[in-house]
């Protein structure tokens, strides 16, 4: 068992749970969870708890850019599937964050199932956009990286994250999230001309 990964993974899940948690009941278990991540990994490494969790808020090694998997998924009229996002009220693609010890390919498959309630499978990756940090796309770098999917299973059910699924033109979309049109458009270019 590799230690190591299992205590970066719930040290991940605790920082994220912290970002959006807003009970204080949550906010406590996952410092709780902080706190033995940061016991344990010193252990493993030979530091002090405290020196580790000074070094977690730093940010261990080199800070990246945010990693994205994004779906794309077209029905047999080639529309393109996409969700109304409940935050901003603009339509995006699936996609999402790339977890620990997950491919960006597995996370499009995972997103898609989360946002759609589609099982599909990877078919070819699509493209890699680099979307620098800025008022855009936040303060952080990111890469997202594009894949055609194809669908094996599921129904279309709506998650938490949207308030609408559908399949669209590319040209009917009323609001865009961020650089999603170009992406849309780059993918349905390519898969046009294959």
């Amino acid at each position: 068992m590799n230690l190591l990964a299992l205590l970066d993974e719930l040290r991940v899940h605790a920082k994220t749970g912290l970002h959006y948690a807003e009970d204080p009941y949550d906010r406590e278990r996952y410092e709780r969870i902080l706190d033995l991540v940061s016991e344990y990994y010193g252990e493993a490494v030979d530091l002090p708890p405290e020196a580790v969790r000074g070094r977690f808020a730093a940010e261990l090694g080199h800070v990246t850019p945010k990693v994205g998997g994004e779906a794309t998924i077209l029905d047999d009229q080639e529309r393109i599937l996409l969700i109304e996002r409940a935050d901003d009220r603009t339509w995006c693609l699936p996609c999402g964050w790339v977890d620990p010890g997950e491919s960006p390919a597995e996370t499009a498959v995972r997103d898609t199932r989360e946002e759609t309630g589609l099982d599909v499978t990877v078919v070819e990756l699509l493209d890699v956009y680099h979307l620098p940090p800025g008022e855009q796309f936040g303060p952080h770098g990111q890469i997202a990286v594009w894949y055609r999917c194809e669908r094996v299973g599921g129904e279309l059910s709506l998650s938490r994250e949207g308030d609408a699924l559908q399949y669209w033109d590319v040209e009917d979309v009323p609001t865009w999230h961020m650089d999603h049109e170009r992406f849309a458009r780059d993918a349905v270019a390519a898969i046009a001309d294959r």
